[in-house]
C-alpha cells in the first residue's frame, strides 16, 4: 500500500517547477547518510530529491539502493523502472535489479539479472548471486562465490563478510559466522547489517539479554530500521520485557505502516494477556501478509482453538506441522485436538515421533495412551501410561525418527558437503542402535566442521548413551560455547548431573535462565535446586510462578510445591498440593512419594508408609524414596525393616545423606 501510494504520488502532475540544485542537495545529503549506515533516513532524502527533479535518473536510482537496503524489493524495482524512463544507463543497474528481484522471492530471476552486471559492479553482482545461490540452497556455491568476492578484495569488503556470515549461519556452521560477521565489524563497526548478525549470534551463543545491546547498537545507526526493530522486539518479548517490546512494535509499524510482523508481534502481546479478541483483530488487520507462516498459524490455532472452533485449529496447527515437522508444541496441540475430536488414528500418527523420544514428556506419553484406550488397546495404553508415570532419564536427544537407516545414509551421500544432513544421518544410526559407529563418525563429523553446534551435540548424545557423562559433558561445553540454547542446557545439566557434578550444574542452568528469564525448563530446575537445598521461600515463589504459567495439571510441579510447603511448615497447604498431584498421577513414584512425605511430616504414618512403600516399589533403585520410606518405617516402629533399608542405602556409592541414614541406624540398633 505504502509502494503504491508513493508511486500515485510521484505520477501526479506538479505545480511547481523542478528545482534541479536542491535536488542535488538533498541527494548528497541522502547519499552522506547511506555511507554512515543511516538507510532510513537516506532513503527519506533520496525521496525529496526525487521530488524535486522527478526527471533525474540518479535521484530514482540512489532511491532505489536505499529501499534495497532497508528491504523493500518490490518499492526499488519501481524506483530502477523510473530511473531507466528518466534516462538512467540501464547497464548500470543489473546488479540492483538482481538485488529487488530477490527480495521479492525469485531468486533464479536475480541470478539471470546479475549475470548481466557489467565488470564495475562485478563484487556487488556476486554477493547477490550468492545470496540469491543460498536462498535455493545451493550453500557450498554461494560460499565459494563470496570467497571469490574476499579474495578480489583482499579480505576487505565488509558487505562480503556479512553475507558470509549470513550463509555460514544457514549452513549450520555458527563458528564460521561468528568469525564472519567480526572480520565484517572490525571493517565496519556501524554497519546496522552486520550488528544485526552479531545480535542474532550473540542471541544464540551467550543469551537473550546479552544480545539486546547490539541490537540497540544496530538501531543507534538507523533507528527506524524495520526488521531490526522486528527482531529487537521478539528478543525482548522472549525476555519477558512487553512493555519495551510493545514499543519496539509500535516503531516498527511507523517505519513501515502496516507492518504484518510488528501486528503479529502485537497479537503475541494480546494473547498472552488474554484478550484474544484484541490478538485475532490484530492478526486480521495483517491483511494476509502473514499466510503460510508457522508462528501466526500456531497462534491463530489456539485462538480458534479457545472460541470452540476445533476443526479450524486443527487444520491450522496441522499446516505448521507439515511446514516445521519438528514443532513439538504444534503436534502436542494438534494431537491433543485430533484425540479430543475422536480421530484417534490421527492422534497417535502425529504424537509418534513425540513418544518415539527416550526423553518423551509425560503430557505426550498420557495422550498417547489415551489414545491407544480410546482404540481399545489397552496393552499398548498401559505401557505408555507407565513411562507417563517415570520420571524422565534418558537422554535429551532432538527427536526420534522413522527413516529407514538407509534412506538416511543415502541422504548424507548426496549432500557430503552438508553439516546438517550429516548429522541427521549419524543420528538416524545412534536411534538404531549403531552406537559404536555413530561415535567414531560424530567425532569425525565434529572434527571436519568444529564450527557445528549439533554436531557436538551429537558426539555428546552418543557418549552419554554409552554412560560416559564426563566425556559428554565436554562435547556439550563445546556446543554451548557456539549456541547456549535450552536443549544444549539441558543436555550439560543431565551429563554434569550424571558425574556428580551438581554445583557445575546448577551454575550452567543459573546461567541460563539469567539471559533467559523466562524460560520454563531453567526454572523448574532451579526451584528443583532450591529445594533440594531446603531454601523453602525460595522454592516457593519460583513454583508459585510456574504453578500461575502452567496450571493445576502438572502433577511434578504440584508435588514439588507440596514438599516446599511442607519444608516451610505449611502441612495444610502442602496436603493440599500433594494430594492434587497425586489425583491426577497416582502411579507416578515422585508424586506418591511426595505425598508419603508429606502425610509423614504431618503424622498420618500408616498412610504415610503405604504411599511410600507403593513409591518404593514403583521405583526400587531410587534412593531418595527409600531414605523416606526407611524414616518413615523408622517412626512406625518396623525397626527391622528400616535398619536392613538404611543398611542397603550406606553401601551405595552415590547415596547423599550418608550422615543422617548413619545416625538413625545407630539409633534403631541401639534399641
Amino acid at each position: 500500500m505504502v509502494a503504491l501510494a508513493l508511486a500515485a504520488l510521484l505520477l501526479l502532475p506538479r505545480t511547481a517547477e523542478a528545482d534541479p540544485a536542491l535536488a542535488r542537495r538533498q541527494l548528497a545529503k541522502a547519499l552522506m547518510l547511506f555511507g554512515r549506515g543511516e538507510a532510513t533516513a537516506a532513503r527519506s532524502w533520496a525521496l525529496k530529491a526525487t521530488r524535486s527533479d522527478p526527471s533525474w535518473g540518479l535521484a530514482q536510482a540512489v532511491l532505489a539502493r536505499a529501499y534495497l537496503a532497508l528491504g523493500e524489493g518490490a518499492a526499488a524495482e519501481a524506483a530502477l523502472d523510473r530511473a531507466k524512463g528518466a534516462g538512467f544507463d540501464p547497464a548500470k543497474l543489473h546488479q540492483l535489479r538482481a538485488e529487488a528481484l530477490l527480495l521479492q522471492g525469485s531468486p533464479d530471476r536475480a541470478l539471470k539479472e546479475a549475470a548481466k552486471a557489467p565488470d564495475t559492479y562485478g563484487a556487488y553482482a556476486l554477493r547477490v548471486a550468492a545470496r540469491a545461490l543460498a536462498a535455493k540452497g545451493a550453500l557450498p556455491q554461494a560460499q565459494a562465490l563470496l570467497a571469490e568476492v574476499l579474495e578480489a578484495a583482499d579480505g576487505k569488503d565488509a558487505r562480503g563478510w556479512t553475507d558470509l556470515g549470513r550463509v555460514r549461519l544457514q549452513t549450520g556452521d555458527v563458528g564460521g559466522a561468528i568469525t564472519a560477521t567480526a572480520r565484517a565489524l572490525a571493517l565496519a563497526p556501524r554497519d546496522p547489517d552486520a550488528l544485526a548478525i552479531k545480535a542474532e549470534l550473540v542471541r544464540g551463543q551467550y543469551g537473550l539479554i546479552a544480545a539486546l545491546p547490539w541490537y540497540e547498537a544496530a538501531l543507534k545507526v538507523d533507528p527506524w530500521r524495520h526488521d531490526i526493530l522486528i527482531d529487537y522486539a521478539a528478543t525482548l518479548g522472549d525476555a519477558g520485557r512487553y512493555q519495551a517490546m510493545l514499543a519496539a512494535t509500535r516503531r516498527a509499524l511507523e517505519a513501515r505502516p502496516g507492518s504484518p510482523r510488528a501486528l503479529y508481534l502485537q497479537a503475541v502481546l494480546a494473547a498472552r494477556a488474554g484478550n484474544n479478541e484484541l490478538a485475532r483483530a490484530l492478526l486480521q488487520k495483517s491483511g494476509g501478509g502473514l499466510d503460510g507462516q508457522p508462528g501466526p498459524l500456531l497462534l491463530a490455532g489456539i485462538l480458534d482453538f479457545a472460541d470452540g472452533a476445533t476443526q479450524q485449529a486443527i487444520e491450522k496447527w496441522r499446516a505448521v506441522v507439515g511446514m516445521a515437522p519438528m514443532n513439538l508444541p504444534a503436534r502436542r496441540l494438534l494431537g491433543a485436538a485430533l484425540l479430543d475430536s475422536g480421530d484417534t488414528q490421527g492422534a497417535l500418527a502425529t504424537l509418534r515421533p513425540l513418544a518415539l523420544r527416550a526423553d518423551a514428556d509425560s503430557y505426550s506419553l498420557m495422550l498417547v495412551a489415551r489414545a491407544f484406550e480410546a482404540q481399545g488397546e489397552r496393552d499398548w495404553a498401559a505401557t505408555y501410561l507407565d513411562r507417563a508415570a517415570l520420571p524422565v532419564s534418558a537422554p535429551a536427544l532432538q527427536f526420534g525418527t522413522d527413516d529407514p537407516l538407509a534412506t538416511l545414509r543415502q541422504a548424507a551421500e548426496r549432500a557430503p558437503g552438508d553439516p546438517v544432513v550429516q548429522v541427521e544421518a549419524l543420528r538416524g544410526e545412534l536411534f538404531k542402535g549403531d552406537k559404536a559407529a555413530a561415535l567414531t563418525k560424530a567425532r569425525d563429523l565434529a572434527t571436519r566442521y568444529p564450527g557445528v553446534p549439533q554436531a557436538h551435540l551429537l558426539v555428546g548424545d552418543v557418549l552419554m548413551s554409552l554412560g560416559k557423562p564426563a566425556d559428554a559433558a565436554t562435547a556439550y561445553a563445546r556446543a554451548a560455547s557456539l549456541r547456549f540454547d535450552e536443549p544444549t542446557m539441558l543436555r550439560s545439566v543431565e551429563a554434569l548431573v550424571a558425574m556428580r557434578a551438581a554445583d557445575k550444574a546448577a551454575t550452567v542452568a543459573a546461567l541460563f535462565l539469567a539471559q533467559h528469564p523466562g524460560n520454563i525448563a531453567a526454572r523448574r530446575l532451579v526451584a528443583h535446586w532450591q529445594l533440594a537445598a531446603e531454601d523453602w521461600d525460595a522454592a516457593i515463589d519460583s513454583l508459585e510462578g510456574l504453578r500461575d504459567e502452567l496450571g493445576n495439571r502438572d502433577a511434578a510441579l504440584l508435588a514439588e510445591l507440596a514438599l516446599a510447603y511442607a519444608g516451610d511448615d505449611q502441612d495444610d497447604v502442602a496436603e493440599l498440593y500433594a494430594a492434587a498431584a497425586y489425583r491426577l498421577q497416582p502411579m507416578n513414584p515422585a508424586v506418591a512419594d511426595a505425598y508419603g512425605w508429606v502425610l509423614f511430616q504431618g503424622e498420618a504414618l500408616p498412610q504415610a508408609t503405604e504411599l511410600l512403600r507403593k513409591a518404593a516399589a514403583l521405583a526400587p533403585g531410587e534412593t531418595g524414596i527409600a531414605w523416606h520410606l526407611a524414616q518413615a518405617e523408622a517412626a512406625s516402629g518396623a525397626r527391622a525393616e528400616a535398619s536392613k533399608r538404611i543398611a542397603a542405602l550406606l553401601a551405595k556409592p552415590g547415596f547423599a545423606d550418608r550422615a543422617g541414614a548413619a545416625a538413625l541406624l545407630a539409633t534403631l540398633r541401639r534399641g
